[in-house]
């Protein structure tokens, strides 16, 4: 495997394999020793599987991580998350188990998250907040909605739109929602469909909402969050008064299917000035135009600050596009999404 993956690492110009290691104690070993300016890890390691090594060099010295999984069961995938929440900026499937003398099968993915791990930003320490906006606004005090909510069809929605980066942005911001929120979340994370719903496991762990993987034709109820599949757009329509949600096999848009652009235009079509768009950390540009239509119905837009972006394409180009309201860091978005969404309760 490690033969492998060298040829294949090093059959893009640019790249070059420094070292290589038969387990994460070792691996650590050659990271301090090395100081490479990416890392590959196996999440499956003997004497320190790729979990602990990660966390450790998450903590020790911080550097772009790709991970490659088994993937396949629900452990499997599920330990896939959550390296994705340690910090890893991608991962790579192999294709046929823990040995796959077959990984050159996945050679243009590996190269693509590779390509991704070298122009991503990992901070090096804690870095103070930074307000990008047009508006800076001191942070005030954060105070929950004053209404309970109540398990009935959604009268306003959260869209987000994530992708590189997303999983760790996501748990992020749902650990930090507010307890009631009166407003159902869909998201759009550009991900594999089989990997979705451990994701929806993971961020039902973190947050106090149901999070599930939307169906079509399910209606949208408030204080749920939905999850788009992993190959099918997802969009939100008005049926017989009850928003539901619709899924299809259309084209790729921006290069990614599903795509947040539908969503988030689909939605402001819904719910005018009712709907906040929120864009995290990503490659690309899905979620701008998107943002925009949100804008221009009345809704309320929220963006990922460069600082804590693992990738700031796609904040980069919703900011460009559509403005913001708020532009901060996924731990604040929930204070964001409340005020939001109280401006709009007390202006109706």
């Amino acid at each position: 495997m490690r033969r492998l993956i060298t040829e294949i690492v090093e059959s893009r110009p640019g790249f070059l394999v420094v070292g290589t290691a038969g387990d994460g104690a070792d691996a650590l070993d050659r990271v301090r020793q090395l100081r490479p300016d990416i890392v590959t890890l196996d999440i499956q390691m003997p004497v320190l599987d790729g979990l602990g090594a990660l966390a450790q060099i998450m903590v020790e010295m911080p550097r772009p991580v790709v991970m490659l999984s088994a993937a396949g069961s629900d452990s499997d995938n599920s330990a896939t998350i959550r390296a994705l929440e340690l910090g890893a900026v991608d991962f790579v499937r192999k294709p046929s188990g823990p040995v796959s003398v077959d990984l050159v099968a996945v050679r243009a993915e590996l190269l693509r998250a590779l390509d991704a791990a070298s122009i991503v930003r990992v901070p090096q320490a804690a870095i103070p907040l930074r307000v990008e906006s047009s508006e800076a606004v001191a942070p005030r005090e954060f105070v929950e909605p004053a209404q309970p909510g109540r398990a009935a069809p959604a009268r306003a929605v959260v869209v987000v739109a994530a992708s590189t980066g997303g999983p760790k942005a996501l748990a992020e911001m749902v650990t930090h929602l507010p307890k009631v929120l009166d407003a159902a979340m869909l998201v759009v994370q550009h991900m594999p469909d089989d990997f979705l719903h451990s994701l929806a496991r993971r961020l039902a762990q973190v947050s106090s909402f149901p999070v599930t993987v939307g169906s079509d034709g399910e209606t949208v109820m408030s204080g749920h969050i939905y999850l788009a599949p992993g190959d099918r757009h997802m969009s939100v329509v008005i049926e017989e008064g009850l928003p539901v949600i619709r899924l299809d096999e259309g084209p790729a848009v921006c290069g990614v299917r599903p795509s947040a652009d539908p969503l988030f235009s689909s939605s402001a079509a819904a719910f005018g000035e009712n709907v906040i768009g929120v864009v995290l950390t990503g490659m690309g540009r899905d979620g701008s135009e998107g943002l925009r239509a949100i804008r221009a119905a009345g809704g309320g837009a929220i963006v990922q600050d460069r600082a804590s972006s693992i990738i700031y394409g796609m904040p980069r180009a919703a900011l460009a596009a559509a403005g913001a309201d708020r532009v901060v860091a996924p731990r604040i978005v929930g204070r964001a999404i409340a005020d939001l969404l109280a401006a709009r309760r007390a202006v109706a």
